[in-house]
């Protein structure tokens, strides 16, 4: 029988991967089950302003998400880079009828070497909570205590935890066209969030007296009208990241004194929400102000008392990547996750 040679770097022998140092780390797999107790809303709330920070002081880098797409499936890739944290990598995500499913590849920066492979559903959905949580923090009024969300959906549930991590609030309103899943739903996060969460009556009644109106949901139409907004409203369009999608209204949007987008280029080409106005020239590009601008002060939010101020997320690479090199860390530090037999150093 021949013998496989020994190769000294990998640990290669008898077509198995051994570790050759054991200082060395192997790259590892992360499941939900392996993240889901390190994540919580404060360590996504932080992750999320760094990485926008970092690309508005010219420190990151972000790609727009590219997608290939088929009758049955579309594969949809968002990649970045944040050298301060030695890390570059991509999330990939498929979307068909029979579900969506996300992976986050990790590399070293420095070495081009693979660390991780998360899935990355609940990183996901948390990341996405915390942009619109973090822009909240900058643009809402810091006396807001009620809330109105559309959708009762798998993203709302992080939406509502990040609106309360960045503002004291006393009551949230929710809407959604299935009132079975409306009452659960509200029912579960009164309990999980400890305020009061209730089922609103219509949509209208979701935007009035509220100071601070998200939505989050798959709708292709508008879901409200300009006129039920009060003065003073904060809004956070967390569901448009496609030409085929609109959750807010051109009237709205014209209603706007503020509106801040995670990056200008990707919001331009799929913010379903601006892309009407931006077509007729009635919206420039010039107009949106970057979170990350915001954050570091070279742009003003809001002024005054009485502004309408707008968030719209569309979601970007280096907001997953953030928040998957902080999970590393814990995970490497708790012993979590499966060594991969391939990557690592």
């Amino acid at each position: 029988m021949l013998a496989v040679p020994v190769d000294a770097r990998k640990g290669l022998q008898f077509g198995r991967i051994l570790a050759a140092d054991p200082e060395e780390k192997m790259a590892l797999f992360l499941s939900e089950a392996d993240v889901k107790p390190l994540l919580t809303m404060p360590l996504a709330l932080a992750a999320v302003e760094e990485a926008h920070v970092e690309l508005a002081l010219g420190r990151a880098t972000d790609v727009p998400r590219q997608r290939t797409r088929l009758p049955q499936t579309t594969l949809h890739l968002l990649q970045g880079a944040l050298p301060k944290r030695d890390i570059i990598g991509y999330k990939a995500y498929t979307s068909s009828r029979s579900g969506v499913r996300f992976l986050i590849h990790l590399y070293q920066a420095s070495t081009g070497v693979l660390q991780a492979v998360f899935e990355a559903d609940l990183i996901g959905m948390m990341r996405t909570a915390a942009a619109s949580g973090v822009a909240t923090r900058g643009l809402a009024r810091a006396d807001a205590q009620v809330a109105g969300v559309f959708g009762a959906g798998w993203q709302a549930e992080g939406h509502l935890e990040a609106l309360l991590a960045v503002r004291p609030l006393r009551k949230i309103k929710v809407f959604a066209r299935r009132a079975d899943r409306l009452a659960d739903f509200c029912s579960r996060m009164t309990e999980r969030l400890g305020i009061e969460v209730v089922a609103a009556r219509s949509a209208e009644d979701t935007v009035r007296d509220s100071d601070i109106v998200s939505t989050v949901t798959t709708a292709s139409t508008p879901l409200f009208q300009a006129d039920w907004l009060a003065t003073g409203t904060h809004l956070n369009g967390a569901g448009s990241n496609a030409l085929i999608r609109q959750e807010i209204g051109e009237d709205v949007i014209k209603r706007c004194d503020v509106i801040v987008v995670d990056s200008i280029e990707t919001a331009v080409r799929e913010a379903g929400d601006l892309q009407p106005l931006l077509e007729k020239g009635r919206l420039q590009p010039r107009q949106l102000i970057e979170l990350g601008d915001l954050l570091c002060g070279r742009r003003t939010g809001r002024a005054q008392a009485e502004e309408i101020t707008l968030f719209e997320s569309q979601g970007m690479a280096i907001q997953d990547l953030a928040l998957a090199a902080r999970l590393l860390e814990q995970a490497r530090a708790t012993g979590r996750g499966i060594e991969l037999p391939y990557g690592g150093r």
